[in-house]
This record gives structure tokens, sequence and C-alpha cells, in this order.
């Protein structure tokens, strides 16, 4: 290698992430960052975000267990949050009377430790009996390693391992219930009986043991295990009645698998591509392939839906029926059952759609009316098994200048085809900024290569065409993720009703690039390893665009994106800083030479390359900003940048925003700034005033460098 190595590189040091000396050089960057930006106005922009944040009339999202809803709330009392459940009548009320469960942050304090809540699976009960024991994910610091610890509900207490508890070790883990009495646990082991590590390079569980009450983990047997350089092993149990089984994943990459069904004992391979994602419901196996799939003689495009009967599919019938296919401008993006229906989430441009299908009437689709112009609409199954509430859905309806509106409706037969009765709101979300004034609209920008690529923009609908809008982009584009209309009182008041001098108020644009998966798997695959430049070439035509349209111009123009979408404004501050006046880059990938080598980055190869091998570090690196520093002219003027990270973060960790930070300041780059809380892992924070502090540091720093 001719380039920056681990063996060359300056800045090898600040990779100790804890090391004292890599911690008091991130502390003497937070103090000049928050003396410049923490001012009057920061404080009454983080103080109106924190109300937002802990506002008592939000809708308290819940899941069905039995005859109980639960839900885990923060609030300004309870910062670490409380898990809780009621009844649905109760729920039904402005002010529902919760049944405390867990006080996350009562337990902190009694265990002295900064405890973040981070999920709970319960175990089915008997049939007659009520919901008792779950399995409670506990995070010490934010990351993604966690403890976890059976809970009684009933009790309202942790089971204690000396009676037979579950209690695993702070590790990234992930496991199932296999009964009332073992759980299928996939964690760091320690090193197996041939010394080998029990994590794969991409720092999760490559075994997993199936282990019995009062039994050391050690002792537990192995039932499923993959390659060192594949990213986990993962096994699950379905305890649907009368379809309980096992499952087996073996997760090679991001973007391919081989799912295993246990039979007599074995492990039965569902036979497809790894390319196909595989999916059981009950008697039903079903398919998405990322490319055109051939299923014995039937052709399953790519992004498309196909279903089969697993036993018939096991035994060798590979005949599937194709529900859903894609067009140009329609994706599948998620599905759920109902007890009698299949219910498919799609975008049409970007926009919502919801088709049902009855496995009963040969997988016919129809389209339910979700309502809304420029919105989303996200569905939920309440409880497939429930006996009168097997065909309930929620519906959760939200747009840009629109609040939430939770409802519930029912799916039945009408006129021969599925249909919805009885949709009811059930919870609205009140107002948190004034969007009288604003519009919504939807463009479209000419990419270099003549694609063309959807944003939205939110604004005043007198909007004045004359450039000089303070405009805020956010963007992401990676990784098969969607970015749709959405309410955020962050945005709200931080940016849209926001006033400058001039009292101009801010736009807001949210750009849907390839890589992402608006439109499926083509547009995703669009902008993969080699082609990764594509996504970012579609960010700068929309940028482009909209200093074409009037709607702003570079020193008005902010951007901001976090973890890929930090890599994406890695390579705007790189590639493009003529296009922004200032840019916010959260908990970034920025080495793209070393990332493999550091927290989970060996995971995501399949989506940008390997740079160990040379002729992908050859395309890797013309999207790698800390390399492309080394390519910029020594005169070049950077875009008003904030770098941001937590030391916390082990999934992609605070390492290469602190050197690219290192090495812009180095070569004399101005106006270039960097803040890395000590806690809050990838998600930057562990409660709703570390959020507010995050956003508002983010905010403030752009509002200032582009509104004037």
């Amino acid at each position: 290698m001719t380039e920056t190595t681990h063996q060359t590189d300056p800045y090898t040091w600040l990779e100790d992430i804890h090391s004292p000396e890599a911690l008091d050089w991130v502390r003497e960057r937070n103090s000049a960052t928050e003396a410049w930006l923490h001012t009057p106005a920061f404080e009454a922009l983080e103080a109106s975000l924190l109300e937002a944040l802990d506002a008592e009339d939000r809708i308290p999202g819940v899941v069905k267990r039995g005859e109980f809803y639960y839900n885990f709330w923060r609030d300004a009392e309870n910062p670490k949050g409380l898990w809780r459940r009621t009844s649905w009548d109760s729920y039904l009320r402005d002010d529902p009377d919760w049944e405390i469960l867990l006080d996350v942050d009562a337990l902190a304090a009694a265990e002295g430790t900064d405890w973040m809540y981070a999920g709970v699976t319960m175990l089915r009960p008997a049939p007659g009996q009520e919901y008792r024991r779950a399995l409670v994910k506990l995070s010490p610091d934010g990351g993604d390693a966690v403890r976890i610890r059976e809970y009684d509900v009933v009790d309202r207490a942790f089971v204690a391992p000396a009676v037979g508890g579950f209690d695993v070790p702070v590790a990234k883990s992930s496991l199932s219930w296999a009964g009332p009495d073992a759980i299928y646990l996939a964690t760091d082991f320690g090193p197996d009986a041939d010394g080998q590590p029990t994590v794969t390079k991409s720092s999760y569980a490559r075994t997993v043991r199936r282990l019995e009450r009062g039994v050391d983990p050690a002792d537990a047997p192995e039932v499923f295990s993959v390659s060192a350089d594949h990213v986990m092993a993962v096994v699950s149990r379905d305890s649907t009645p009368g379809f309980e089984r096992s499952f087996a994943f073996d997760m090679i990459d991001f973007h391919h698998s081989r799912a295993h069904v246990e039979v007599d004992g074995e492990w039965r391979l569902i036979d497809v591509p790894t390319d196909v994602d595989v999916d059981v419901h009950r008697q039903w196996v079903l398919f998405s392939p990322r490319t055109d799939w051939d299923a014995a003689g039937t052709l399953v495009p790519a992004g498309s839906l196909a279903v089969a009967e697993l036993d018939a599919y096991l035994a060798g019938e590979h005949a599937v029926r194709v529900v859903f296919t894609p067009d140009e401008r329609t994706s599948l993006q998620s599905y759920a059952f109902t007890r009698d229906y299949l219910v498919l989430m799609v975008l049409r441009d970007v926009v919502s759609a919801v088709l049902v299908a009855s496995p009963a009437g040969d997988w016919e689709l129809t389209e339910l009316d979700a309502g809304g112009s420029l919105e989303t609409v996200a569905v939920g199954v309440v409880d497939d098994e429930d006996e009168h509430a097997g065909n309930d859905l929620w519906f959760t309806r939200t747009g840009f200048t629109t609040p939430s509106t939770l409802m519930r409706g029912t799916l039945g037969v009408g006129g021969g085809a599925p249909a919805l009765s009885g949709l009811t709101a059930v919870k609205r979300a009140v107002e948190r900024f004034e969007a009288d004034g604003l519009s919504v609209e939807q463009h479209f920008a000419t990419s270099d290569d003549g694609t063309a690529v959807p944003y939205f923009q939110v604004g005043p609908a007198d909007l004045a065409l004359d450039g000089a809008n303070p405009t805020l982009m956010n963007g992401y584009g990676g990784f098969q993720i969607s970015l749709t209309p959405s309410y955020s009182a962050a945005v709200g008041r931080a940016w849209l009703t926001r006033r400058n001098d001039d009292g101009r108020t801010g736009v807001y644009v949210v750009a849907n690039i390839r890589g992402g998966g608006e439109y499926g798997p083509r547009w995703h695959q669009a902008a993969l390893k080699a082609n990764r430049h594509r996504a970012y070439e579609d960010f700068a035509a929309i940028a482009r665009d909209l200093v074409s349209r009037g709607v702003t111009s570079p020193e008005h123009l902010a951007a901001s994106g976090g973890s890929n979408g930090g890599l994406l404004m890695g390579n705007m501050m790189t590639g493009y800083p003529e296009l922004f006046g200032a840019i916010s880059c959260g908990v970034p990938l920025l080495d793209m030479r070393r990332y493999t080598q550091l927290s989970a980055g060996h995971s995501w190869i399949a989506e940008y390359g390997d740079p160990d091998v040379p002729e992908e570090w050859d395309f890797v690196r013309t999207f790698s900003p800390l390399h492309r520093l080394d390519e910029m002219d020594a005169e070049a003027v950077f875009p008003a940048s904030l770098i941001w990270t937590a030391t916390s973060d082990d999934r992609v960790g605070p390492v290469q925003a602190r050197k690219m930070y290192a090495k812009m300041s180095d070569r004399g780059a101005a106006n270039v700034w960097y803040h890395e809380d000590l806690e809050g892992g990838h998600a930057g924070a562990t409660d709703n005033r570390q959020t507010a502090r995050k956003q508002a540091t983010s905010y403030e720093f752009l509002w200032r460098h582009v509104a004037g």
C-alpha cells in the first residue's frame, strides 16, 4: 500500500478510545465547541426541544401482549424511563391508568449503573395463562452491548440467578425463548474449545447455544454456528400454537443470508439464493429477492413478494405464487399478517399505499384507502392470535406538517374483497410548531447520469425564490433504508419556524437518493460498492436544483446526516464543498481504509467493498473522506463543519470522526468543529435531555452559519 496505513497513520493513537490521552483530547475540543456554541440562543433552543420531547401529551405507542398494552415512556420526571402497561379501556382515555412494571431510573440509582432500556422479549405463556416472564435488555452506556436479565411482570422483580433466572453479562447478544425454561443465546462466550473467538470479525456472535435454567453458559450445548467472516448467527423460536418450530439464520453479510428450519432435530436449509430474504408465518414461507429469481420456472422479480407452503417447499415442491410485483414507481417496504390477511406497505414515488391479500382469495391484492397526500402511513398488526381482534390493524398517519394520528380498524370481506371497517382515531398528537403557511412539495432533480431523483421540500407557501432562504438538506442513501415524510417537532421548532434577522424562516429538504430503498432493491443496488458515487452525485444534484430553482444559494445551504449519512456528509465536505455553507456530520464512517477493522465495520463490506482487496480499495478510496482530503487542493475552502460522535458508540465508533477532525485541523481547515458525547451509543443520547442537547448543537451550528 502506498497510501496511509495503520502503521504510518499519525492519528492511530486516537483509536485507543478510552485512553486518558484521547479522552483529554476529546474534552479539550468539546470545551472549545461548547464555549463558542452554547449561547443563550442555544439554551433557548435546547429548552424548546426538550419541552417537546418530554411533553406529557405525546402518543404512547403500545404493543399488545395478552390482555394488556405495553409501553416504554420517558419524560422529565423519568428521564431513563418506565416500562409499563394498561388495559384497552384505560388506553382509550386521555390519561390512562398505567401499571408501572420497571422504573429504570430507580433501578439505575439502586445499582449504581446508568442503565438504558434497550428492549424486552416476553415469553408466550401456556394456553389460559397470562404473560409473566420477560427478558429485559439494559445497556450501561447506550451502546449495542447489553445485559439481559429475566423479569417477572407479576412480581415486578428480576428473577435471581440463584433460583434459575437468566442473567447474561454485557455483550452484543441476541436471544429467543426456546421454551419456558430455556433460551437460545447468541453472545460472546469467550474462546471455544479450539481457542477460537465465539464472535465474528463484525463483533457479533458467531455461535448460538441452548441455555437451560441453572446451567452455566460455558456448559450449554452449541446448536448453530457460522464462519467468523460472516456477520452473525441467530436462532429463534416460533411458539405460535400449532406451528411451533425453531429457525437458524446465517447472516452472511448485510444483503445475503441462509435460513434453516429445525426438522426432526436437524437444521434443514430453505433452499433459495442467498440474496432472497426468507420469512415464515404459520404454514407459509415468503420470499423477497434482491435480484430476479427463477423459482422452478416462475420468475420472481427483484423487490417482489412470493409465497409457498413451507412443508411442500421443504419436500422439494418449489413452485411459488408471486403476490406483489413492483414497477418503476413502486416498491415494497414491509408486510405483516393478521389472522386472515396479508398486509403490504408500499411506496409510490415515496408516498404510502397499503395493499391487502387473502390466502383464501388466491392472494389477489386489494388497495386500501390510505388517505393523505405526501404523507406516510405505517401499518401494524394488533394481535393476530386474539380471538376477537385477530384482524385488527394499527394505522399511524404522519407528514412533515401533520402531527401523527394513531388509528385502529378491522379487516374483513366487503363486496368480495378485503375491506377496512371501524377505522377510528385512538390518539392524536398535538401540534408542536405553527404549520400554517407551510407547504410540502415533491420535486425531482436530474443526477449526473440522467436519473430523476426525488426530494421533499417543506417551507413557506409564499417562498421567495431569490436564493436567500436558509435551507437544510437531510440525507442517508444506504442499506436500502427509505426516508419518508414524518412529523418532527425538532425540525419544526429549530428550522421551519425559526426566523433570521431578515424575518425569513427555514426550508427543510429530505433527499431520496440512491442507496436507499425508496424504489426497492434496484435503487439500493445502483449505489453499491463501485457505484457508491451515484449516491453522492444524487445529493449534489438536489443541492444544485435547489439553487437553480432559486430556493437557496450555497452560502445559505446546510446539510446534515448521521452514520452512513455521516459518510455522505464527509463526501460532501471533500467532494462538493462549493455547494454548501455548513455541514453537520454525525456518528460517521470516514476512514474507509480502516473501517472494516473498527467496531462493527466488517459487517458492511457488502455495502461498501473490502479495502483489503486491492481492486476494491481502488474504488473504496474514491469515497473515503479521510483520504479524499489528500487529493484536495491545499487552498480548498471547506464549508463550516461540525463533526460529532459518541465515545460509547460500539457500532461505528468515535475513531473515524476523531481522525477526520484532526486531519482537517492539521491541514489548516478553518471553521471546523468537533463534539463527542461521552455516552449515548450510536444514537448519541441516552435520554431526552441528551437528545435535546445533541439536536440543538447540530441545528444551532447550521442555523448560525447559513441563516445570516
